[in-house]
């Protein structure tokens, strides 16, 4: 039986990955809440990333913070937007918007998705959808959030 390679990292996974290793640790509060942070794939205008939660990213009542779910949304739509062209800086925040649905827990993992739907010469548009991982497998959605941004050079 042949033994399955894996294939060669995208351009836009590389791309991606740089940016966290250059750009995550010079945000205080990108780097703290999102550190551990893991690039599962990234293709154009299409990222997908997995986080474990630990006590750092819950609220009082001990499930995912809204304001950690809302900077995760900023962060992904970035990520978004660099992936599409593979560009270094990724604009200003117009809006966020999210909507929250359920909960996740210490010691859970969360997939976090991000689409680049139209980037054009201002403004960038973006759809993050943050899932739990439930066996190993993406589940039930978190909270899902639009990102829109100023992308003029």
């Amino acid at each position: 039986m042949a033994e399955v390679q894996a294939s060669e990292p995208t351009a836009e996974h590389l791309h991606i990955e740089k940016l966290i290793a250059t750009r995550l640790p010079t945000s205080p509060i990108y780097a703290y809440l999102l550190a551990p942070i893991r690039v599962i794939s990234a293709t154009k205008g299409h990222v997908i990333c997995r986080l474990p939660l630990s006590e750092q990213h819950m609220n009082s009542a001990g499930s995912i913070h809204g304001a950690v779910s809302a900077t995760i949304v900023d962060w992904m739509g970035g990520m978004a937007v660099a992936s599409y062209d593979l560009r270094e800086k990724t604009g200003v925040s117009v809006d966020i918007h999210v909507t929250y649905q359920s909960s996740a827990r210490v010691g859970e993992e969360i997939e976090i998705e991000g689409v680049a739907e139209r980037v054009g010469g201002s403004l960038a548009f973006t759809r993050v959808n943050i899932h739990k991982v439930e066996g190993g497998t993406r589940g039930r959605i978190v909270a899902a959030g639009t990102h829109t941004k100023y992308v003029k050079v």
